[in-house]
């Protein structure tokens, strides 16, 4: 007989977790990138390099360059934001983070209380949702259109707001490659939420994992490179360009507020050794490796739309996407993908429903999000096809004749 422990489990404990017991054949979620290209090689030859050199620093905790991570990769990330997002910062501003997760966790718990209310994408990252229902944080969802965040629809809500004497605490965007709906905000309306804000005096949380991946035109700067009064709190990852597992992410944010976030930050630290790792590889490395990573990305992309296209013909509607790893998709809708997600899991097919990816679940239950990072082009069209499949035999969609209503 086993010790129970539910007696003495807190309320803060979450749902039982599954054990994990291995990827699905098919496996369209996560964040997960091309296999193959990941530069095993070269990140084993910097572990040698940089250990040699500095290994024995490891004895102390932040080594020789204290608690807010390892120096030269807080330079190297000042001198890659400068080039590639505008952004003039410098290392007292840059927070290394176990991942963009506890860059999201801590942001969360320096501004967040329970009652508070955020003012976000109405689609969104399902792990940004999931986090502030833990919090008792209210949202509200703004409408997105091909350029991401509708800012009539942003000043609607904080005008909205307003009148029932509430004040957001944080408008949180994701602008590059928004997650889930693959949008890019223009420069444009980058400046105008920023206008938006100062009217409402609220501050921006802009995520930017995904801002390295974009394979088609010039990516706009960062929310945060055209800021003129440190309204803008940034977060990025090296999970998207690098590796996933590496668990490397940071917030770039003014001393005003991150004096108040490092302390929050009680892990003592994130890993030495894979930030010192990164420091060796990616100064030489970072700009030929992501520009041979995007060609593979837009090739996987293109198999995925043509299999779409193939197998579910008018049923599937998406926007092309330009960038990043995963596309936002459209069933008819009578279509439910919580209960595709079941039937298609049994088959050994994982894909994201589209409730768990917006405010409004219900009203986008028709929707799914389908990830093309990690899987194999042939793969890629076995599952889709295999999907459309399982679409049909539930729903009878995709139709081979008739009409079906759209969404």
């Amino acid at each position: 007989m086993s010790f129970d422990y539910s007696a003495v489990l807190s309320a803060r404990a979450a749902a039982a977790a599954s054990p994990f017991k291995g990827y699905p054949p098919y496996h369209f979620v996560g964040g997960n990138i091309d296999e193959p290209s990941l530069p095993a090689a070269a990140l084993a030859d910097a572990v040698g390099k940089v250990l040699r050199a500095e290994g024995h620093d490891m004895a102390k905790y932040g080594m020789e360059s204290g608690p807010q991570g390892y120096l030269p990769l807080r330079e190297f990330i000042c001198d890659n934001l400068k080039r590639r997002a505008a952004m003039t910062v410098s290392p007292d501003e840059v927070l290394i983070t176990t991942g963009s997760l506890q860059a999201m966790d801590l942001v969360n718990e320096a501004l967040l209380e329970p009652g508070d209310v955020v003012v976000l994408e109405g689609a969104n990252y399902g792990g940004a949702l999931t986090r502030l229902r833990r919090l008792g944080v209210d949202f509200v969802g703004v409408d997105l259109d091909e350029g991401g965040m509708r800012m009539d629809s942003l000043r609607a809500a904080m005008e909205e707001l307003k009148s029932q004497g509430r004040k957001p605490k944080m408008i949180y965007t994701i602008p590059t490659v928004q997650n889930p709906t693959g949008t890019v905000m223009s420069r444009d309306r980058r400046l105008e939420m920023l206008q938006i804000a100062r009217d409402y005096d609220v501050p921006i949380f802009e995520d930017d994992c995904y801002a390295d991946l974009i394979w088609e035109g010039e990516r706009p700067p960062a929310i945060h490179s055209l800021d003129t009064d440190g309204r803008v709190i940034y977060c990025a990852t090296f999970s998207k360009t690098i590796a996933p597992a590496l668990r490397v992410g940071y917030i770039v944010a003014p001393w005003a507020v991150l004096k108040h976030i490092l302390p929050l930050k009680t892990d003592a630290g994130s890993g030495a050794l894979e930030q010192m790792v990164l420091a060796e590889y990616l100064p030489s490395n970072f700009d030929n490796h992501v520009n041979g990573l995007l060609p593979i990305l837009k090739q996987k992309a293109e198999a995925m739309t043509q299999t779409l296209d193939e197998h579910f013909g008018a049923a599937a509607e998406y926007e092309k996407p330009i960038g990043g790893i995963y596309i936002w998709v459209t069933l008819p809708k009578q279509v439910d993908t919580r209960k595709l997600f079941a039937a298609a899991s049994a088959e050994g097919i994982a894909i994201n429903p589209g409730p768990e990816w917006t405010v409004d679940g219900e009203a986008n239950k028709h929707r799914m999000r389908l990830c093309f990072g990690h899987p194999s082009v042939e793969n890629i069209r076995e599952g889709v096809a295999k999907l459309a499949d399982v679409c049909h035999r539930e729903f009878g969609v995709p139709l081979t004749s008739g009409n079906v209503e759209r969404g």
